[in-house]
């Protein structure tokens, strides 16, 4: 009975951490690297204005399900980084938005969450600042 107790007493310790760590809020004086923005009701919407145009071509890419212009698209983002909130692996995926010009896929991508997508973000500076936007499909 006494090891039952401590097995209950551990669980439940590390359930309460488990949640701690979810909802901690950041330290005051930090910025948020992932700003969120109004969602759209569809995809015939106009794009949230931070999104370049050529973000277009992806998201309907990314609702046909490709195919895809570069073969790391569509491939798990890993969020090593940290700036998005904790989800399992497998969660995100990333696609690339063209950036005119470069000779590379360039820093700007399209990260998704769930699958199907339930949450959208995007960067124009690989990975350094996420901008959360809605597209319901």
């Amino acid at each position: 009975m006494r090891r039952l107790n401590h097995v209950i007493l551990l669980a439940a310790l590390v359930f309460a951490v488990v949640l701690w760590q979810q909802h901690t809020p950041a330290p005051a004086g930090t910025t948020n690297p992932v700003a969120t923005t109004p969602t759209s009701q569809d995809t015939s919407a106009a794009m949230p204005d931070f999104l370049p145009a050529q973000a277009r071509a992806t998201l309907e890419a990314i609702a046909r399900g490709g195919p895809f212009e570069h073969s790391q698209d569509g491939v798990v983002f890993g969020n090593y980084e940290g700036l998005l909130p904790k989800q399992p692996r497998g969660y995100y995926h990333e696609y690339t938005v063209e950036t005119p010009g470069a000779r590379t896929r360039g820093t700007r991508r399209i990260i998704t969450g769930g699958t199907p997508p339930v949450a959208w973000y995007y960067t124009e500076d690989h990975y350094r600042r996420f901008r959360r936007f809605g597209m319901n499909r």
